[in-house]
C-alpha cells in the first residue's frame, strides 16, 4: 500500500513503475500524450498483466488503510485515566479490605461494610462500560468512509476491455471507461469524452454547490483542486456524459485517501471539552484537600493509637493499638468518600441527556454527550455555505424579458429559495395575462429541460428534491410560478399530480423530437420541437454571452420580432453585467422558427436531418440565426431565518467565519445576503480564498483570525479548513465547524464541535460529527448554542449544589475526629447520601429554566472555574455549618434530655458528659459507669458491657446525624437555583421538578430508616416524632445561613 501523498496542490506522486515513491507528476498540467509516455502505456492497448503485478507490488492495493483502533483493554485502560475516578478505587480497595478484616473479627457490621466496596466497583464498571462504548464509535468515520469507494470499474487490459473489474485491483497507467452513474474508482486523468460534456458532481469532496464540466485539456500546474478540470477523484460520480481515463493515483494516494489520512490525524489529537477538563482540575484539587485532611485527622488522632515515654530526651517504649489504628483509618476512607461526590458523574451525564432530548426537538442529534456542554462555550462557529447557509436549492431570483422597444428590458423579482412551486411568487406578475414574450420565455424554460422536480418519500408531506441539474429544477419551479395563460389553463394536465402542471402542459402542447445536447464549446442546450404553428422550431438556453453572438433578433412583448442591434445588445448585456456581479448564475433564452433542414424530421432515423444531430459540430451552426427573448438569474438562496441568526451570533458574542469551496464572488454576495459583512462594506481584508490563505506567515494567519467581526475563506481544500480550525483553537478560540461532504470531515474531526448535516450530510461527515442537524439549518446551531448554555447553567447549579453538601459531610466527619467522639457517619451512609439521597434533586435542577438573556451575554471562557473564589467561601461556610448540625445533634443525644423544648428521653437512653462522650475510648477506665437499655422503634438495645453504649448504642445518634445531614441537603438544594440570587428573586415553583425531586429522596430516606432489612444494612433505627421534629428545627435553620 502506498503512502500519503503530499497534500500541497501542486503535484501527484507518479505511481509508475521504475520511479521511486518520492517521485511527483503533475498530471493535469500535462497533455494527454506526455501522461501517456509518462506511465508507459496507451489508451487503445492498456496495461499489460506484468505492468500491472509490477505496480501492484510497488502500490498494493487500491484501498483505503485499515488504522488498527487502540484495543478494549487499552480503552478500558483509559476509563481510570481520571482523577476522581482514581481516588474511588483507592477509597474501594480499602474499603474491601477493611470489610474484609472486619469480617476476620467477626464483627457485627460486615454486610454493612462490604455493600460500600462493592457500590462503589459497581460505579466504576459501569462508567468503564460507557466509556468504552463511546470511544469505540470513533472510529466509525473512516470505515464510512471507505463504503464511497467505488466497488468495480470497466477497464482496458491487453487490449481487451474488462466490465466489472474490482476496483481495488487498479493500479497507475490502467486505462477506465466511465459512464453516466459512476463511482469515479481512482483519482484519475481525463484522456479523452466519448459524449460530448461531461459532469462530475464532486462536491462532497471540493466543496463545490453545482456538477462541474471535465475537459481533457491540461491546466496550470499550481491550480487548487476545484481547478483540476482535467481531472476525476476517487468517490465522486459521474451525473452527465462519458469519457476514458488514465489512473494516476490510486489508494492512499488519492485525494480521499489524503482526507482519511487527515480524518486519522485529527482524530488522534482530539482535546478534552472544557467540562472535562474543568472536572479535571477540580479532581486534581479534591485529591490535595482529602490527603491534606486526611493526613491532619491522623495527626490528631495519633495518640489514641501510638504512645511512647521520653527517655533522655529521646522517644522510647512505644506502643501501638492496631485496632485503633484501623478504626482511624477508617475515618480517612469515610473522609475520602465523604469528599468524593460519587453521584456527579451520574447526574452530569443525566443533566446532558435530557439536554440531548431538548436539542433534538429543535433538529439538533447530539451524538457525543459532551458537545451539549460544549456547545456553550462556543466562541466561533465556522460555517459551511452551500445546504446550511443557503438552502442547497437553485432558484430563479430574478426575469428579464423584452419590453416593448428593441432596448427596453423588463425585470421581474421572484420569490422562494426552494423546489417548492408553491414557495414564493413573481412580483408584479400579469398572472394569467401572459404576453407573447413571457410565454415564449415559459415554454422554453419547460421544455429545454432535462429536470424534474418532485416529492422526496412516500408521504405528501415531504420536501421537493430535484432531479438532474439543480438549475434545470430552478426553471421548472419558474415556469409553475409564472403559470400559464388563460388560454391554455383550462384543461387536464397529465403526471406529476399537479407538481409540475404547467411544465407538462407545455411539453404536451409543444412534444420534444430531438436534443442538441450542451457541450462546453457552445455553452447551450437545444431541443427541437414540434409547435402549435405547424412548423419545426428550435428551442435554445445557455450562456447568455454565446448565445446573443449567435442571435440575429429580439422577441419584444407584443411577440413581433425586430432585428437585434448595438442598443439592445448593450441593455441585455447591462443586465447580464448586473446579475453577475450579484453573483447569479445568468441563463438567456432564444428560439429559431424556421429550420428548412428539419421541416419534415420526425425523429426518424433515416430521415436525413438526422445525420446532423448525430455531429456534436453541427450544433453550433443549427443554433444561429436565434431570436433573443429573455434571461434569468439563479443562485443558491440563503435560508430566510440565516440573517437573524447571524444577528443573534453577533448579540451573543458568537464569531461566524464562512469557509466554502464555492468562488469567491458568490460566496460573498452570500455572506452580504445573510449579514456576515454589510451591504457596503469593505471586506478586502476579510476575504481571502484558502490559498492566500496558507500564503500568509504564522503571525499573519493569527492576525487575520482574531479580527473582529466575520470572515470568509472561499474555494477552500480540506487542508485549509483544518488549518483554520487549528490555529483558531491555538488562539484559545471554542470552535464549532459546520460541513456536509467528505471533505469537511477532518475539520469536524479536529473541531471542538464538529457539526453534520443530516440531509445533505454524507456518512463520514456525520460519523467525524458531536452533532447532526436534521434540517441542515444554520439557526439550529445557535438554538443549540442558547440551549448549551442554559444546560451549562444548570449543571454549575447542580455541581455547586452537591460540592456543597460533600463540604458538609467532610466538615462533619473532621469535627468528628478532632472532637475525638464517636463515629457520627459510616462511609456506606455517606455513599447513600452521595448517590441516592442527593441524586434526584441534583438532577432535578438541570431543569432550571433558562436565563431570559441567556443569548445576550458573552460566551464564558473555557477556562472560566465552575466554581468562583465567592461561591467556594459561600459554600465553606455553609459546609461548616453542616458539618456543626450533624455533629451537634449526635451531641445533643448523648448528653441532652431536651433540646428547644423538644423532649429527647422518652426511649430512655442514658445521658453521659460532653468529657466522657470526648474520651469514651477511656471508658474502660471509668469507675460504675453503666448505660440504661433504650428502645428505637420496636427494638431494645441492653448493654452487657456499658462501654457498648458508645459502639453499637450509637445507633441512634448516627440515624439522627444522618437524618439531618439528609433534610439540611434537602434545603440546601433550594439555595442552588440561582448563583447569586435568593429565594425571593428565584422561588422553589420556578422549578416544581425540584420539589419532586426533595419529594422523592425524603421517600427514600423514609425507605431505608422503616424497611428493618435495609436499616440493618445502612446501621440506622427509626425515628419517633419528636426526634423528627429536633431533626427539621436543626436542619430548617441552616436556610436562614
Amino acid at each position: 500500500m502506498g503512502k500519503s501523498g503530499k497534500d500541497n496542490g501542486k503535484s501527484e506522486k507518479s505511481g509508475v513503475d521504475g520511479e521511486g515513491a518520492g517521485d511527483y507528476y503533475a498530471a493535469w498540467s500535462k497533455d494527454v500524450r506526455e501522461c501517456e509516455e509518462k506511465y508507459r502505456v496507451s489508451r487503445e492497448k492498456g496495461l499489460s498483466g506484468d505492468d500491472v503485478e509490477k505496480r501492484r507490488q510497488i502500490h498494493g492495493l487500491n484501498e483505503l488503510e485499515k488504522h488498527e483502533g487502540p484495543s478494549i483493554f487499552s480503552l478500558i485502560l483509559d476509563q481510570f485515566n481520571d482523577t476522581l475516578v482514581r481516588i474511588l478505587l483507592v477509597a474501594a480497595v480499602v474499603s474491601f479490605v477493611l470489610a474484609w478484616y472486619d469480617g476476620e473479627e467477626g464483627g457485627e457490621m460486615e454486610i454493612t461494610a462490604f455493600v460500600e466496596p462493592l457500590v462503589i466497583f459497581l460505579i466504576l464498571i459501569v462508567n468503564a462500560i460507557v466509556g468504552v462504548w463511546q470511544e469505540n464509535n470513533a472510529e466509525k468515520a473512516l470505515d464510512a468512509l471507505k463504503e464511497i469507494q467505488s466497488e468495480n470499474a470497466t477497464v482496458i487490459r491487453e487490449g481487451r476491455r474488462i466490465s466489472n473489474l474490482p476496483a481495488k485491483e487498479l493500479v497507475p497507467g490502467d486505462i477506465v471507461e466511465l459512464r453516466v452513474g459512476d463511482k469515479v474508482p481512482a483519482d484519475m486523468r481525463v484522456m479523452s469524452l466519448i459524449s460530448s460534456t461531461l459532469r462530475v458532481e464532486q462536491g462532497s469532496l471540493t466543496g463545490e454547490s453545482e456538477a462541474v464540466s471535465k475537459t481533457s485539456k491540461p491546466v496550470a500546474e499550481d491550480v487548487d483542486i476545484q481547478g483540476k478540470k482535467c481531472m476525476v477523484f476517487a468517490g465522486t460520480t459521474v451525473v452527465n456524459g462519458n469519457c476514458i481515463c488514465l489512473v494516476t493515483q490510486t489508494g492512499m494516494n488519492t485525494e480521499i485517501g489524503k482526507v482519511h489520512s487527515q480524518i486519522q490525524e485529527a482524530s488522534q489529537s482530539e482535546d478534552d471539552t472544557p467540562l472535562k477538563k474543568k472536572l479535571n482540575e477540580f479532581g486534581e484539587t479534591l485529591t490535595a484537600i482529602i490527603g491534606a485532611i486526611c493526613t491532619l485527622v491522623w495527626l490528631i488522632n495519633l495518640k489514641y493509637f501510638l504512645s511512647w515515654e521520653l527517655v533522655d530526651g529521646w522517644p522510647r517504649n512505644f506502643k501501638f493499638s492496631f485496632e485503633k489504628c484501623t478504626y482511624y483509618f477508617e475515618i480517612a476512607v469515610a473522609l475520602a468518600v465523604a469528599a468524593i461526590p460519587e453521584g456527579l458523574p451520574a447526574v452530569i451525564t443525566t443533566c446532558l441527556a435530557l439536554g440531548t432530548r431538548k436539542m433534538a426537538a429543535k433538529n439538533a442529534l447530539v451524538r457525543k454527550l459532551p458537545s451539549v456542554e460544549t456547545l456553550g462555550c462556543t466562541t466561533v462557529i465556522c460555517s459551511d455555505k452551500t445546504g446550511t447557509l443557503t438552502t442547497n436549492q437553485m432558484a430563479v431570483v430574478e426575469l428579464v424579458a423584452m419590453g416593448s422597444k428593441e432596448n427596453v428590458l423588463r425585470s421581474f423579482t421572484v420569490r422562494g429559495t426552494s423546489y417548492d412551486p408553491f414557495d414564493g411568487e413573481i412580483e408584479n406578475w400579469p398572472t394569467g395575462r401572459l404576453d407573447s414574450n413571457l410565454q415564449m420565455i415559459a415554454k422554453i424554460a419547460a421544455i429545454c429541460n432535462d429536470a424534474d422536480v418532485g416529492k422526496a418519500g412516500h408521504d405528501i408531506s415531504g420536501h421537493y428534491v430535484a432531479n438532474g441539474m439543480p438549475t434545470e429544477a430552478a426553471l421548472k419551479v419558474l415556469v409553475e410560478k409564472m403559470g400559464l395563460p388563460n388560454e391554455l389553463s383550462s384543461g387536464p394536465s397529465s403526471g406529476h399530480d399537479g407538481i409540475l402542471r404547467c411544465t407538462c402542459k407545455w411539453n404536451e402542447i409543444e412534444p420534444r423530437i430531438a436534443t442538441l445536447e450542451f457541450d462546453r464549446d457552445r455553452k447551450s442546450m437545444g431541443v427541437i420541437v414540434n409547435s402549435r404553428t405547424g412548423k419545426k422550431s428550435l428551442l435554445v438556453k445557455g450562456a447568455v454571452e454565446t448565445l446573443l453572438a449567435r442571435s440575429s433578433f429580439v422577441q419584444l412583448l407584443d411577440g413581433s420580432i425586430r432585428e437585434i442591434d448595438e442598443s439592445s445588445r448593450n441593455a441585455i448585456l447591462k443586465s447580464l453585467h448586473e446579475m453577475s456581479t450579484s453573483a447569479l448564475r445568468v441563463l438567456g433564452f432564444a428560439y429559431r422558427d424556421d429550420l428548412p433542414e428539419f421541416a419534415t424530421y420526425n425523429g426518424d432515423e433515416d430521415h436525413p436531418a438526422h445525420e446532423l444531430l448525430l455531429n456534436p459540430e453541427n450544433y453550433s451552426s443549427i443554433e444561429s440565426k436565434l431570436i433573443f427573448v429573455g434571461l434569468a438569474g439563479l443562485r443558491d438562496p440563503p435560508r430566510k431565518e440565516v440573517p437573524q441568526a447571524i444577528e443573534d451570533c453577533r448579540t451573543a458574542g458568537i464569531r461566524v467565519m464562512v469557509i466554502t469551496g464555492d468562488n469567491k464572488d458568490t460566496a460573498e454576495a452570500i455572506c452580504r445576503d445573510i449579514g456576515v459583512f454589510g451591504p457596503h462594506e469593505n471586506i478586502s481584508s476579510r476575504s481571502l480564498t484558502g490559498k492566500d490563505f496558507m500564503d500568509l506567515s504564522t503571525h499573519d494567519k493569527e492576525m487575520h483570525l482574531n479580527q473582529s467581526g466575520g470572515l470568509l475563506f472561499s474555494r477552500a481544500e480540506p487542508r485549509h479548513k483544518q488549518e483554520i480550525v487549528r490555529l483558531l483553537k491555538d488562539l484559545g478560540e471554542v470552535v464549532a465547524m459546520t460541513g456536509d461532504g467528505v471533505n469537511d470531515a477532518p475539520a469536524l474531526k479536529l473541531a471542538d464541535i464538529g457539526i453534520a448535516m443530516g440531509i445533505t450530510g454524507t456518512e463520514v461527515a456525520k460519523e467525524a460529527s458531536d452533532m447532526v442537524l436534521a434540517d441542515d439549518n444554520f439557526s439550529t446551531i445557535v438554538a443549540a448554542v442558547g440551549e448549551g448554555r442554559s444546560i451549562y447553567n444548570n449543571m454549575k447549579a447542580f455541581i455547586r449544589y452537591m460540592i456543597s453538601s460533600n463540604i458538609g459531610e467532610v466538615a462533619s466527619i473532621f469535627l468528628t475526629a478532632a472532637l475525638g467522639i464517636p463515629e457520627g457517619l459510616i462511609p456506606v451512609q455517606l455513599l447513600w447520601v452521595n448517590l441516592v439521597t442527593d441524586g434526584p434533586p441534583a438532577t432535578a435542577l438541570g431543569f432550571n429554566p433558562p436565563d431570559k438573556d441567556i443569548m445576550k451575554k458573552p460566551p464564558r471562557r473555557s477556562d472560566d472555574s465552575l466554581i468562583s473564589p465567592w461561591i467556594l467561601f459561600r459554600y465553606l461556610v455553609i459546609g461548616s455549618y453542616v458539618g456543626l448540625a450533624t455533629v451537634g445533634v449526635f451531641i445533643i443525644w448523648y448528653t441532652q434530655s431536651s433540646f428547644l423544648g423538644i423532649d429527647l428521653s422518652e426511649d430512655g437512653h442514658s445521658l453521659v458528659k460532653y468529657s466522657q462522650l470526648a474520651k469514651w475510648g477511656q471508658c474502660q477506665t471509668w469507675q460504675n459507669f453503666s448505660a440504661s437499655p433504650f428502645t428505637a422503634g420496636d427494638q431494645v438495645f441492653n448493654f452487657d458491657n456499658p462501654c457498648d453504649y458508645f459502639q453499637t448504642g450509637k445507633v441512634k445518634a448516627m440515624t439522627l446525624s444522618l437524618s439531618v445531614l439528609v433534610a439540611i441537603e434537602m434545603f440546601n438544594s433550594l439555595n442552588a437555583l440561582s448563583e447569586d440570587g435568593s429565594l425571593l428573586s428565584m422561588p422553589p415553583w420556578a422549578n416544581l421538578w425540584l420539589l419532586l425531586a426533595m419529594s422523592v429522596s425524603f421517600g427514600l430516606h423514609f425507605l431505608i430508616l422503616y424497611v428493618p432489612f435495609l436499616a440493618q444494612i445502612f446501621g440506622i433505627v427509626p425515628l419517633s416524632l419528636n426526634e423528627w421534629l429536633l431533626v427539621l428545627t436543626v436542619a430548617f435553620s441552616s436556610n436562614f445561613n
